[in-house]
């Protein structure tokens, strides 16, 4: 299967699914049109993942993943057959590259793959390569294009994992890409309200944050940095004696002993507050731009109680969490109240989710 960074194969919008396969466990979202170009949820669902059956991105026990896909199948309900997948941003080489814009289809994948080449540190046959044309550069004369690569055995272990679930890999995306694309939708609805304002959008992960800033539709700017919700599940790990799975249960319930709040919680959303400010001041020094409007938090950890408080008190900025299923409408079985505090954490599932629809 080529590496296909935004082409759903197939008769117009099937029923597709998104899988989020991180280090912990898998997320699944399952989306429908209801009309007036507006979306349903119909189903979202998670499941723990075995210790070490996915580490750093690496699928480490193909039959492990497989059989907890299967589980989340028969939790969501769903009877979807095809579905989408991502890979880490780590795994993948992206380069934007400018083409002529008269080359005819068959002479732009030529082309592509020679520019590919001098970019890919690896054998053309050792990788899975595709692109995406943008759109028209600056001159016209040219276009915009942007070219995804992986070492093939990383697409194949997602490929036959999702084979040995029952299910068909029709999307290989990246996660950051997955998670923008799920964010990028509420950003356009509000940014059409007033044109020419900065939004900073972080996508605070297990183990890595993604940040992106977007100026009128167009990322201006993106880095990824290591620092994750990871790292307060490891604190209380060894401070209360819990095996990861309890402390990440107990961490979303806040299902902990007193102390919690002031001895890990407290020190936690201030170092995440201190790396969302030095990104912005990363942001500010390596750009011409000198403001941000709005701060979006999303992700996982996006969801601790106070982390959206802190990070406007110390950036000075306008800080909200975002749920990437806002305004759309819920299927009759999606309970609301748990859906509140779930979604912040299925920007990716949901981001695959929407390839049904490209």
């Amino acid at each position: 299967m080529a590496f296909n960074l935004a082409t759903l194969l197939g008769r117009k919008n099937p029923p597709l699914i998104g899988l989020d396969i991180s280090s912990f466990d898998i997320k699944l979202v399952e989306l429908s049109e209801s009309g007036n170009k507006t979306y349903r949820l119909d189903r979202y669902a998670s499941e723990p993942l075995p210790k070490g059956a996915v580490l750093d991105g690496n699928i480490e026990n193909i039959e492990q993943v497989a059989d907890t896909i299967k589980k989340l199948l028969k939790k969501s309900g769903t009877g979807a057959k095809n579905v989408a997948l991502a890979m880490p941003a780590s795994a993948v080489i992206t380069k934007k590259i400018y083409l002529p814009a008269a080359l005819s289809e068959q002479a732009l994948e030529v082309q592509v793959e020679s520019e590919a080449s001098q970019y890919i540190p690896f054998s053309m046959d050792e990788v899975s390569l595709d692109f995406s044309v943008i759109g028209p550069a600056a001159n016209e004369e040219d276009m915009e294009v942007m070219l995804a690569a992986s070492r093939k055995e990383k697409v194949e272990d997602r490929v036959a994992v999702a084979e040995a679930a029952g299910l068909t890999a029709k999307v290989m995306d990246i996660e950051s890409y997955a998670a923008r694309a799920a964010v990028q939708r509420l950003i356009d609805k509000q940014a059409n309200e007033g044109r020419d304002q900065v939004f900073a959008v972080f996508q605070l992960g297990a183990k890595r944050t993604y940040v992106y800033i977007i100026f009128n539709g167009d990322v201006v700017y993106e880095r990824e940095q290591q620092f994750g919700g990871s790292q307060l599940t490891q604190d209380i790990v060894r401070n209360y004696g819990l095996s990861q799975d309890e402390a990440e249960i107990k961490k979303k319930n806040g299902d902990l002993p007193d102390s919690y709040e002031m001895e890990l919680l407290e020190p936690f959303l201030e170092n995440a507050a201190l790396e969302v400010t030095r990104a912005i001041q990363f942001f500010f020094t390596s750009t011409p731009y000198t403001r941000v409007d709005q701060i979006f938090l999303t992700g996982g950890c996006a969801v601790l109680t106070g982390l959206a408080d802190i990070v406007a008190e110390r950036t000075k900025i306008s800080t909200a969490v975002i749920s990437p299923f806002k305004g759309m409408e819920l299927a009759p079985g999606v309970n609301e109240k748990a859906l509140r505090n779930d979604a912040p954490g299925y920007a990716i599932a949901c981001g695959l989710a929407l390839r049904r629809f490209d």
